[in-house]
């Protein structure tokens, strides 16, 4: 079963670009479907109030089951006193799986470390470029998962990916996406020298194609099982640490032969 890992989905506030005014996910979906892609992992577009935008995202979810998993998005700081309260509600009312935290917004604290460790929730943290956040969460955190996208940077940065590349080596509780990479050989060397279980299909939909990203993964060439991790095996797993979780999805063996549950 293939599952891309980011995607956003629903409407923003900010009306700088599509990135905080809305993603619409039926053309993905159509677009995700006809690449094979079985499931989606959703969160927010920015939102200057990610309370009332992870419940319409739940709206959306909803609309979808078969095909889409939630992610919550938090922003650390503005959300700071709340976040036990919105964490809460989105794993027990909504059914989400994980926390999707921008940079961009602001970086992880101690008290979504904690709310996140209390319900098992990986963290799908951009670091926007700055390592040193994945530096300073993943030892003092050793039993949360972190990805980081976009192999730590959307903007093209090699040094970037080849540091990242370099964390998940040392780290084994961090861990990267694929979406938005442009520089072949670093998800190359991504693979080679940090290993397939550390790498995560994702798109960055709906701007990204899903299709598209996912020719990448293929053109890798990797033995199908190695494969079969990156395109869903290892997001199952980190979702699978959650109890209710492990039920819902199929273990790693036979991914490619499990159609949508």
């Amino acid at each position: 079963m293939i599952i891309d890992c980011h995607c956003h989905a629903g409407k923003g506030d900010g009306f700088r670009g599509p990135w905080d005014t809305e993603a619409r996910i039926e053309p993905h979906l159509r677009r995700a479907h006809a690449a094979g892609i079985a499931k989606t992992i959703v969160f927010p577009v920015f939102n200057s109030d990610y309370a009332s935008a992870n419940a319409r995202l739940a709206k959306i979810v909803r609309r979808y089951p078969n095909e889409l998993i939630g992610f919550a998005s938090i922003d650390p700081a503005r959300d700071a006193g709340r976040v036990e309260t919105m964490v809460r509600r989105a794993v027990e009312e909504y059914g989400f799986r994980g926390l999707k935290i921008h940079g961009l917004d602001s970086f992880p604290k101690r008290e979504v470390c904690e709310v996140a460790r209390r319900y098992n929730l990986p963290i799908l943290l951009d670091v926007v470029r700055r390592l040193v956040a994945v530096e300073m969460l993943a030892p003092q955190y050793p039993d949360l998962n972190f990805i980081i996208p976009h192999l730590g940077g959307f903007a093209d940065d090699w040094m970037t990916h080849m540091h990242l590349i370099d964390q998940l080596c040392r780290f084994p509780n961090v861990y990267a996406d694929t979406s938005g990479v442009r520089y072949w050989d670093c998800l190359v060397q991504a693979v080679k020298r940090a290993g397939p279980h550390k790498i995560l299909f994702g798109s960055d939909g709906p701007l990204l194609h899903p299709g598209v990203e996912l020719y990448k993964i293929k053109m890798l060439g990797l033995p199908r099982r190695q494969e079969d991790l990156i395109t869903g095996g290892n997001i199952v797993r980190l979702l699978s640490k959650r109890r209710d979780s492990i039920d819902r999805f199929p273990r790693e063996e036979g991914l490619s032969r499990v159609g949508i549950v």
